[in-house]
Protein backbone atom coordinates (compact mmCIF):
# COMPACT_ATOMS: atom_id res chain seq x y z
CA UNK A 1 0.00 0.00 0.00
CA UNK A 2 2.73 2.35 0.99
CA UNK A 3 4.52 1.44 -2.44
CA UNK A 4 1.29 2.31 -4.36
CA UNK A 5 0.91 5.72 -2.44
CA UNK A 6 4.36 6.15 -3.03
CA UNK A 7 3.85 6.10 -6.83
CA UNK A 8 0.88 7.93 -6.91
CA UNK A 9 2.94 10.71 -5.55
CA UNK A 10 5.51 10.67 -7.93
CA UNK A 11 3.12 10.77 -10.89
CA UNK A 12 1.82 13.68 -9.58
CA UNK A 13 4.65 15.53 -8.99
CA UNK A 14 5.63 14.87 -12.53
CA UNK A 15 2.73 15.77 -14.13
CA UNK A 16 1.20 18.88 -12.52
CA UNK A 17 4.13 21.38 -12.95
CA UNK A 18 4.31 20.44 -16.48
CA UNK A 19 0.12 21.15 -16.85
CA UNK A 20 0.58 24.15 -15.71
CA UNK A 21 3.20 25.41 -17.71
CA UNK A 22 1.56 23.96 -20.85
CA UNK A 23 -1.49 26.25 -19.58
CA UNK A 24 0.39 29.01 -18.91
CA UNK A 25 1.64 28.77 -22.50
CA UNK A 26 -1.73 27.95 -24.07
CA UNK A 27 -2.62 31.40 -22.15
CA UNK A 28 0.02 33.65 -23.26
CA UNK A 29 0.21 33.69 -26.60
CA UNK A 30 -3.68 34.91 -26.94
CA UNK A 31 -2.90 37.55 -24.74
CA UNK A 32 -0.20 38.96 -26.47
CA UNK A 33 -2.18 38.70 -29.40
CA UNK A 34 -4.67 41.08 -28.07
CA UNK A 35 -2.21 43.33 -27.05
CA UNK A 36 -0.56 43.72 -30.49
CA UNK A 37 -4.38 44.39 -31.64
CA UNK A 38 -5.29 46.75 -29.37
CA UNK A 39 -1.75 48.90 -30.43
CA UNK A 40 -2.54 48.60 -34.52
CA UNK A 41 -6.03 49.51 -33.57
CA UNK A 42 -4.54 52.46 -31.72
CA UNK A 43 -2.43 54.00 -34.11
CA UNK A 44 -4.12 56.84 -36.01
CA UNK A 45 -4.38 56.96 -39.86
CA UNK A 46 -2.20 60.02 -40.96
CA UNK A 47 -3.17 62.01 -43.57
CA UNK A 48 -2.03 62.32 -46.58
CA UNK A 49 -2.07 66.32 -46.76
CA UNK A 50 -0.65 66.49 -43.77
CA UNK A 51 2.19 63.81 -44.42
CA UNK A 52 2.82 65.59 -47.38
CA UNK A 53 2.95 69.25 -46.06
CA UNK A 54 5.32 67.81 -42.85
CA UNK A 55 7.98 66.17 -45.74
CA UNK A 56 7.80 70.08 -47.38
CA UNK A 57 8.56 71.22 -44.35
CA UNK A 58 12.07 68.82 -43.61
CA UNK A 59 12.69 69.44 -46.76
CA UNK A 60 13.07 73.42 -46.73
CA UNK A 61 14.68 72.85 -43.41
CA UNK A 62 17.11 70.96 -45.03
CA UNK A 63 18.00 73.33 -47.99
CA UNK A 64 16.04 70.95 -50.80
CA UNK A 65 14.03 74.15 -52.09
CA UNK A 66 12.88 72.14 -55.13
CA UNK A 67 11.90 69.51 -53.31
CA UNK A 68 9.53 71.45 -50.70
CA UNK A 69 7.93 73.34 -53.74
CA UNK A 70 7.22 70.22 -55.58
CA UNK A 71 5.56 68.68 -52.50
CA UNK A 72 4.07 71.90 -51.20
CA UNK A 73 2.03 71.97 -54.73
CA UNK A 74 1.35 68.67 -54.59
CA UNK A 75 -0.27 69.22 -51.13
CA UNK A 76 -1.92 71.90 -52.70
CA UNK A 77 -3.39 69.39 -55.37
CA UNK A 78 -4.85 66.57 -52.77
CA UNK A 79 -6.33 69.68 -50.68
CA UNK A 80 -8.25 70.47 -54.49
CA UNK A 81 -9.51 66.83 -54.56
CA UNK A 82 -10.98 66.73 -51.39
CA UNK A 83 -12.45 69.62 -51.98
CA UNK A 84 -14.13 69.00 -55.25
CA UNK A 85 -15.76 65.61 -53.21
CA UNK A 86 -17.03 67.58 -50.87
CA UNK A 87 -18.48 70.11 -53.84
CA UNK A 88 -20.08 67.11 -55.33
CA UNK A 89 -22.58 66.93 -52.49
CA UNK A 90 -24.47 70.68 -53.63
CA UNK A 91 -25.61 69.53 -56.69
CA UNK A 92 -29.25 68.77 -56.76
CA UNK A 93 -30.92 65.43 -56.79
CA UNK A 94 -33.13 65.13 -59.81
CA UNK A 95 -36.48 66.47 -60.48
CA UNK A 96 -39.81 64.35 -60.03
CA UNK A 97 -39.72 62.25 -62.85
CA UNK A 98 -36.10 62.48 -64.06
CA UNK A 99 -33.22 60.02 -63.63
CA UNK A 100 -29.74 61.11 -62.43
CA UNK A 101 -26.07 59.83 -63.15
CA UNK A 102 -23.50 59.87 -60.69
CA UNK A 103 -21.39 63.10 -59.85
CA UNK A 104 -18.11 63.57 -61.03
CA UNK A 105 -15.41 65.91 -59.90
CA UNK A 106 -12.41 67.61 -61.37
CA UNK A 107 -9.49 69.27 -59.40
CA UNK A 108 -6.93 71.20 -62.15
CA UNK A 109 -3.50 72.13 -61.35
CA UNK A 110 -2.29 75.47 -60.58
CA UNK A 111 -1.10 75.94 -64.28
CA UNK A 112 -4.40 74.48 -65.45
CA UNK A 113 -6.92 77.13 -65.13
CA UNK A 114 -5.45 78.62 -62.16
CA UNK A 115 -6.40 75.23 -60.26
CA UNK A 116 -9.64 75.54 -60.28
CA UNK A 117 -12.13 72.67 -59.43
CA UNK A 118 -15.11 71.33 -61.56
CA UNK A 119 -18.02 69.22 -60.44
CA UNK A 120 -20.85 68.08 -62.99
CA UNK A 121 -23.73 65.83 -63.05
CA UNK A 122 -26.01 65.20 -65.97
CA UNK A 123 -30.08 64.44 -65.38
CA UNK A 124 -31.96 62.72 -67.78
CA UNK A 125 -36.05 62.39 -68.76
CA UNK A 126 -36.75 60.72 -72.00
CA UNK A 127 -34.77 62.76 -74.81
CA UNK A 128 -34.68 65.36 -72.15
CA UNK A 129 -31.29 66.03 -71.04
CA UNK A 130 -29.65 68.74 -68.19
CA UNK A 131 -26.22 69.14 -66.86
CA UNK A 132 -25.49 70.78 -64.16
CA UNK A 133 -21.76 72.45 -63.65
CA UNK A 134 -19.95 73.72 -60.92
CA UNK A 135 -16.66 75.60 -61.99
CA UNK A 136 -14.22 77.21 -59.07
CA UNK A 137 -11.89 80.03 -59.72
CA UNK A 138 -12.53 79.86 -63.63
CA UNK A 139 -10.61 82.78 -65.74
CA UNK A 140 -13.50 82.99 -67.57
CA UNK A 141 -15.56 84.25 -64.75
CA UNK A 142 -14.59 87.90 -64.74
CA UNK A 143 -16.43 87.58 -68.37
CA UNK A 144 -19.39 86.24 -66.90
CA UNK A 145 -19.46 89.14 -64.25
CA UNK A 146 -19.68 91.76 -66.58
CA UNK A 147 -22.54 90.06 -68.18
CA UNK A 148 -24.03 90.27 -65.11
CA UNK A 149 -23.45 93.31 -64.18
CA UNK A 150 -24.71 95.47 -67.66
CA UNK A 151 -27.97 93.98 -69.13
CA UNK A 152 -26.90 95.40 -72.13
CA UNK A 153 -23.88 92.85 -72.39
CA UNK A 154 -26.59 90.05 -71.32
CA UNK A 155 -28.86 91.17 -73.99
CA UNK A 156 -26.46 91.06 -76.73
CA UNK A 157 -26.22 87.73 -76.53
CA UNK A 158 -29.54 86.80 -76.39
CA UNK A 159 -30.32 86.28 -72.63
CA UNK A 160 -31.93 87.94 -70.00
CA UNK A 161 -30.98 88.95 -66.59
CA UNK A 162 -32.98 86.83 -64.07
CA UNK A 163 -32.90 86.26 -60.58
CA UNK A 164 -32.51 82.53 -59.30
CA UNK A 165 -32.57 81.89 -55.70
CA UNK A 166 -31.31 85.19 -54.64
CA UNK A 167 -28.77 84.66 -57.26
CA UNK A 168 -28.22 86.54 -60.59
CA UNK A 169 -28.45 84.68 -63.55
CA UNK A 170 -28.47 84.91 -67.03
CA UNK A 171 -31.13 82.80 -68.95
CA UNK A 172 -30.56 82.10 -72.23
CA UNK A 173 -33.66 79.53 -73.78
CA UNK A 174 -34.26 78.83 -78.05
CA UNK A 175 -37.74 77.25 -78.18
CA UNK A 176 -37.46 76.38 -81.41
CA UNK A 177 -35.40 73.39 -80.16
CA UNK A 178 -36.01 74.08 -76.31
CA UNK A 179 -32.65 74.44 -75.71
CA UNK A 180 -30.57 76.47 -73.44
CA UNK A 181 -28.33 77.73 -70.77
CA UNK A 182 -28.34 79.66 -67.58
CA UNK A 183 -25.20 81.01 -65.58
CA UNK A 184 -24.76 81.73 -62.43
CA UNK A 185 -21.65 83.49 -60.53
CA UNK A 186 -21.98 82.89 -56.94
CA UNK A 187 -19.91 84.92 -54.41
CA UNK A 188 -17.26 86.30 -57.09
CA UNK A 189 -15.65 82.49 -56.84
CA UNK A 190 -17.94 80.17 -58.31
CA UNK A 191 -19.53 79.64 -61.91
CA UNK A 192 -23.14 77.39 -61.65
CA UNK A 193 -23.86 76.43 -65.27
CA UNK A 194 -26.84 74.34 -66.68
CA UNK A 195 -27.39 73.54 -69.81
CA UNK A 196 -30.16 71.85 -71.29
CA UNK A 197 -31.11 70.19 -74.55
CA UNK A 198 -35.20 69.31 -75.61
CA UNK A 199 -35.79 70.39 -72.16
CA UNK A 200 -38.33 72.85 -70.75
CA UNK A 201 -37.35 76.21 -70.04
CA UNK A 202 -39.33 75.78 -66.64
CA UNK A 203 -37.13 72.68 -65.85
CA UNK A 204 -33.91 74.42 -66.62
CA UNK A 205 -34.65 77.22 -64.19
CA UNK A 206 -35.53 74.60 -62.02
CA UNK A 207 -32.50 73.01 -62.00
CA UNK A 208 -30.40 76.27 -61.57
CA UNK A 209 -32.49 77.17 -58.47
CA UNK A 210 -31.81 73.40 -57.15
CA UNK A 211 -28.46 73.89 -56.28
CA UNK A 212 -27.29 74.42 -52.63
CA UNK A 213 -25.98 78.06 -52.92
CA UNK A 214 -25.42 78.74 -49.55
CA UNK A 215 -23.41 75.89 -49.02
CA UNK A 216 -21.32 76.90 -52.02
CA UNK A 217 -20.22 80.22 -50.20
CA UNK A 218 -18.73 77.45 -47.60
CA UNK A 219 -15.97 76.55 -49.90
Amino acid sequence: MKYFCWCVLVVLWAFVPVHFLQAAQDTQPAKDSGSAKDTREAQPVQDDVLATIEQAVKQYKAGDLAGAASNVDYAAQLIRQKKSEKMKALLPPPLAGWQAGEASAQAMGTAVFGGGVTVSRKYGKGSSTVEVEIVSDSPVLQSVMMMLNNPMFAGAGGGTLETIKGQRAIVKYNKGNHSGDVNIVVAGRFMVTVKGQRVDRADLVAYAGAVDYQGLTKY
